[in-house]
């Protein structure tokens, strides 16, 4: 059998296999399907209507608001394999002379077997589908031919279209990880790589002159630089704190509760204060311990031995700054504070923080850790908001649990942010990020 022969056969397997599985009934030009303009579905279906319907998107064009695939295959490759890989990725797209990215599956067997059968296979001929998109290419693609309804957005149309508020999503989003702060598009991708040889110059810079200088000399610099940080303090913690530092006879260290956003949380404590701390760490890594500029005392997760070395601390008249939450968390909430400083002493001082950045997170879960402080020193810009708030602990304090003080600081700190509450914890976290319960 000669290859001509061959060819004719294929085709007319593939004729008799689409008239097989697609009736006339079926085809996407049947005047009984009915295309539409993008609106607002609401005004067409109560929602009592779309819990029974089946929505039909088209990722790209339905559910994203770029069109462009650039900027999730980059972060793949870039969180995937490294910065590395990202930069090769990035080399490869701009040596092609044509960019094509592949929107739909093009084999008819694959897409057939899989979309038709396994998927609504077992649908009936009267359900009711809506497919929703952007290009006029999905109306060729049998998934949307089994839509009653189309609703197609314009180019015009997306650019109107606004970041998804963070109270209409389907669950909350607590967690998540990855370096990058930014969506990697195109020309964002090109500044971070044309920035990262001079950011690395940058960083080793801000660490120098952090370890070297006193802060009266260390912070103009580093705001020069783009490192910045803002104090919020209200009169009777102002007192407190000038009470704290006037006072150079008192028996005890301050205690210093906050929240925890990265590892330089009691670094910006201690520069707000303008005196030094000590951190209470549960971990960290040798290289973060080298390069701080305060010092570090490593805790156990003992509760025993852990009051031991806060009390001791404290009586050496040691300020102490210490993260109940153990773990950090980027988003606007605070996770579940342990009681353990409120056993120590009644008498300390909230701390809300809130860092941003503008290029790299400087926290991970699933990464390498030890690089935590050099991402986040890596930032071409970064801030940091520092609100030292009151004790609100009233005269009835020996009639509240632990527990119950632990959550008012938690509320107390989370409300002076703007953050929600959680009773999420350390191995909550991990558990979601990294697939254990983060024992160190």
């Amino acid at each position: 059998m000669d290859r001509k022969m061959l060819q004719h056969l294929f085709f007319l397997y593939k004729f008799l296999f689409k008239l097989l599985c697609y009736p006339q009934g079926h085809n996407l030009k049947s005047k009984s399907l009915k295309y539409m303009r993008y609106e607002s579905m609401a005004d067409k279906h109560t929602p009592e209507e779309l819990l029974n319907t089946t929505l039909v998107f088209e990722v790209e064009g339905g559910l994203l608001r770029s069109n462009s695939l650039f900027p999730y295959f980059m972060l793949v490759a870039f969180e995937g394999g490294g910065l590395l890989r990202g930069f090769e990725g990035f080399e490869v797209v701009r040596r092609c002379g044509r960019k094509v990215g592949v929107r739909m599956m093009e084999d008819e067997t694959t897409r057939t077997s899989f979309l038709m059968k396994d998927v609504f296979g077992d649908m009936k001929s009267d359900c009711h589908l809506i497919g929703f998109g952007t290009s006029n290419k999905i109306l060729d693609h049998q998934l949307f031919s089994l839509c009653k309804e189309i609703y197609l957005a314009s180019k015009a149309d997306k650019r109107r279209w606004r970041a998804l508020p963070r109270d209409k999503y389907p669950k909350p989003l607590i967690f998540h990880d990855g370096r990058i702060a930014f969506m990697p598009t195109y020309l964002d991708t090109l500044a971070m790589i044309v920035w990262v040889p001079f950011g690395l110059g940058v960083g080793i810079l801000r660490i120098i002159i952090t370890m070297s200088f006193p802060y009266t000399i260390a912070i103009p610099i580093l705001c020069f630089t783009g490192m910045s940080g803002r104090r919020y303090t209200r009169s009777f913690a102002k007192n407190k704190l000038r009470a704290s530092s006037t006072n150079q006879n008192k028996s005890k260290g301050t205690l210093y509760v906050c929240n925890h956003r990265t590892l330089l949380d009691p670094i910006y404590i201690s520069m707000a204060i303008m005196k030094p701390v000590t951190a209470l760490t549960y971990s960290v890594s040798p290289l973060s311990e080298l390069l701080s500029p305060i010092k570090t005392f490593h805790l156990s997760r003992n509760k025993e031995k852990d009051y031991k070395i806060m009390e001791t601390l404290l009586n050496q008249n040691h300020d102490v700054v210490l993260c109940p939450e153990g773990t950090t968390c980027r988003e606007p909430y605070v996770l579940r504070f342990s009681p353990l400083f409120a056993e120590i002493s009644n008498d300390f001082i909230p701390v809300a923080l809130d860092a941003k950045v503008s290029m790299f997170y400087g926290t991970t879960a699933s990464g390498f850790k030890f690089l935590d402080p050099l991402f986040f020193v890596l930032n071409p810009t970064a801030i940091y908001h520092i609100k030292i708030l009151e004790n609100l602990l009233d005269a009835n304090i020996v009639e509240q649990s632990r527990i119950e003080i632990a959550n008012r600081v938690q509320k107390q700190i989370a409300e002076a942010l703007g953050f929600q509450c959680t009773n999420l914890t350390r191995r909550d976290k991990y558990m979601v990020l990294a697939g254990n319960e983060g024992v160190v």
